[in-house]
This record gives structure tokens, sequence and C-alpha cells, in this order.
């Protein structure tokens, strides 16, 4: 049985268990959130892993995406990518990797990451081809070999773009898009649409999918391969049409007890975004929501770290559920190892400050707010998300007096008042 049909029997599975404590939820009523798809638990069985839950009523997640590309393949350094994911808090990992040995890659990412583990098995189609033959003469064989392959490895979630159909491209065909199609595994799928007029495999042949899915209990992140690239693109005719048809396959999906989410843009201005959520919750029947960013804007390549989680932090404010995080190197280059920590991290503060519009995690901002009330230095440090760089700039930039920092020094507003204060209890005292 899956996870979905154990939950409606009002199973409390070991997952469930691990989750709600981690939430501080109550296992039954996180049961009943996941028997009704809007939680979902990603967690392949042949997979070790610390589960995470994705949803409703749940903290924000975050997942960081790695993986090599054809002009640069280095496994130690994804590898030291995904370690370095987990030290900042990623909750999820995807490998998005096109370059070298797949199959090694995909397996040495699932023995270091004891987190969720996503893939898009269709890059692998593209990979053992020449791209262009790869386009259009894929078969749907090729691509549900490649899915199950991945299943049988251990991966957890899988990103399969089921809405790109014969109806959602011919509104592309129509529409006075900037960037066009920006989702590689989307382009794919368009690509052989136009090139065969044929329905996408993934789309005719749902049912094959959710089997598989059910057998091997993946969870489907149906992917948005209409996704807007730009801000001049947001919430047009083929992105609303994709959404559309992705939220009549959740019901499917729902039906057959596979676990779904549904994902979400891309680039978005700030005045759309809750508009967006609201309609893949409502379009989407209250799927856990996974979003790419969204960047707010297009103008800052090198900073789309930020962009990226301005977008995120309203977003899950509004109701996403899982932040796909960007990198600084977004739209220029292959991270390195330092650009995926500033993208993990800069994807966190993104998740907690919407945590807080939930209230959830008070208490971590509290206990920064004491520690800086008191100048309590290793106090602020352990709240800190990054505490290497915390100390990095306390030490470098250190002043003479070691109660205050080299901003304010001996003009340092706590220290003064705190100071003052103190004297007048002495002074009652006497």
């Amino acid at each position: 049985m899956t996870l979905i049909d154990r939950a409606k029997r009002g199973e409390i599975t070991e997952d469930i268990e691990a989750v709600a404590i981690t939430e501080g939820v109550e296992p039954s009523w996180l049961a009943r959130q996941i028997a009704n798809g809007r939680v979902v638990i990603p967690h392949n069985p042949l997979h070790d892993i610390e589960p995470r839950g994705i949803g409703e009523g749940l903290r924000v997640k975050v997942n960081v995406n790695i993986g090599t590309s054809r002009d640069h393949v280095d496994v130690n350094e994804e590898l030291e990518k995904a370690r370095v994911a987990v030290e900042y808090g990623a909750d999820a990992v995807m490998d998005l990797s096109t370059g070298g040995d797949l199959d090694t890659i995909r397996q040495a990412i699932l023995e270091e990451v004891k987190l969720p583990l996503g893939t898009v098995p269709i890059y692998q189609v593209g990979k053992e081809r020449s791209l262009e033959d790869a386009v259009v003469n894929m078969t749907s064989d090729d691509i549900f070999n490649a899915i199950e392959k991945h299943a049988k490895d251990g991966v957890d979630f899988m990103t399969v773009h089921c809405g790109v159909t014969i109806a959602s491209v011919e509104k592309l065909r129509r529409s006075k898009r900037l960037t066009g199609v920006v989702s590689r595994g989307g382009s794919f799928l368009t690509a052989w649409i136009m090139h065969w007029g044929k329905e996408n495999p993934l789309y005719a042949e749902y049912d094959s999918l959710l089997e598989m899915a059910r057998e091997y209990r993946f969870t489907l992140s149906l992917g948005d391969g209409l996704r807007p690239g730009c801000i001049h693109d947001a919430s047009d005719a083929p992105q609303i049409e994709e959404l559309s048809i992705l939220g009549e396959l959740v019901e499917r999906t729902r039906n057959a007890g596979v676990q779904a989410m549904v994902e979400g843009p891309g680039h978005v201005p700030l005045h759309q975004i809750e508009a967006n959520v609201a309609m893949e919750k409502s379009l989407c029947h209250g799927a856990p929501f996974y979003v790419l960013g969204p960047l707010v804007t297009d103008i800052a390549p090198g900073y789309d770290h930020i962009t990226g989680a301005i977008g995120g932090a309203l977003a899950a404010m509004a109701g996403a559920d899982f932040l796909c995080y960007v990198t600084p190197s977004e739209h220029l280059a292959l991270p390195t190892v330092d650009d995926v920590k500033e993208g993990t991290i800069a994807s966190k503060i993104a998740a907690h400050a919407a945590d807080l519009t939930r209230g959830k995690d008070w208490n971590m901002d509290n206990g920064m707010a004491a520690a800086r009330g008191k100048l309590d230095w290793e106090g602020m440090f352990a709240h800190a998300l990054d505490v290497k760089k915390a100390r990095r700039y306390r030490e470098g930039r250190a002043p003479g007096n070691d109660d205050v920092c080299s901003m304010c020094g001996e003009l340092c507003a706590i220290r003064m008042v705190k100071e003052h204060i103190g004297g007048e209890k002495e002074e009652k005292k006497e």
C-alpha cells in the first residue's frame, strides 16, 4: 500500500510519526492531510532518509538543485555541494545532472544525501542521445524506462512535465512570449509535440505513470514546463492552461493513491505572486505548491538568489509550500559550491520569514533578540543561520571593547541604555 492508502485507513506510519514530531503537529491530523493530498512526504522505501513533510500547515521547505552539465563534470564537487546544502538547512536535494555517467552520479548523491532526493528523468533521455535526436526521436518507452530506472535506484520524487500537451502548446504558439520555453524538460516535450503532432506520452499514458508511482512509491512533482521565463511572460495563457491541466491530473493522482505536488513559476512580478499561489491552490485542489523563486525582476544576474528569495518569501506567505532555491549564478553558469551555499541561505531566510507569518519558530528570533539585548555574542552566533560568516565578520572587524561591535563602538545604544538602567537600579538600592 502507498502512504496515502495507509493514511486513509488512519495508520500512523514511521514517516508520519517522524514528521509530526519534527513539525510539532498531531500525527492523526497529519495523516488526514496526507490522505486528502494537501501534504506529501516524498520517500522511496529504497532510500534511507530523514523524512520531510511538504504542504499545508507545515513549515516552508527548501529544495537545492545540484548536478553536472555537459561542460563541467566533477562528481566530487557535486557531492560537496550536496553536503553544503544539507549543512545550511536544505530540506531536499535535486540532481539535475546532464553530463557524465548519470547513473553513477545519481547513485553517489543518493548515498550521500539522507534527505528526499528528486530528479528529472527526461534529462537522462536527452543525455543518452545527441540533444537534437533526443528531442524529436525519443519514444514513450525511452521516457518511462528512464523513470523506472530512477525509481529502482531509490529516487524519492520526480519532475514529470505532464501538462505540456497539444492544447497547452497551441496556447504557446499563439502567445506573445519574449522568452518562449525556458524549462529544459518542457522544451524537450514541446519540440516533440510540434515535430510529430502527437500527444505528450506522459499525458496520454498518465495511468501507466501512476501505476509505476504506486509500485515504487515515489512522489510525482508535476512540472511547469511552460513556466514564464521573464516578468513579461508571467501569468499568461500557456502558463495557466498548463496549470489547469495539472489540476485535473492531481485529482487522478489522488484517486490512484499516489502523492503529488505541483510546480510553479518562475518569473513573476510582486503584485502577481499572491494571485498565482491562490490560482494553483484553487485549480489544483490544495496540492502542495513547489515554486522556483519566483524571481521578481529580470535585471539582476549575479544577484538572482536575492530576487528569488524576495519572491519566495512572498509566495510562501501567500501559501506556497516548497521553495526551490536560486543561486547567484542563475542564467549565467553552473553553480559553484559557494553559489550553492549563498542560494541555500537566501531561500532559508525566505522560508523562515514566511514561517513567522504562520506563527512558527518565533523562538528562534526571540532567542537572537534576547542575546542581542544582553550583548551576548556567543548567544547570537548560536541563533545565526550562518554561524561561520557571523563569526568571521565579528572577528575580522573587532572593536577595542569586546562588549560592543565596531559599528557603534562606545556609542552602542543597547550598552548605554543598559548601563543607565543598571545605574538607576543601584541608586534605588542605596
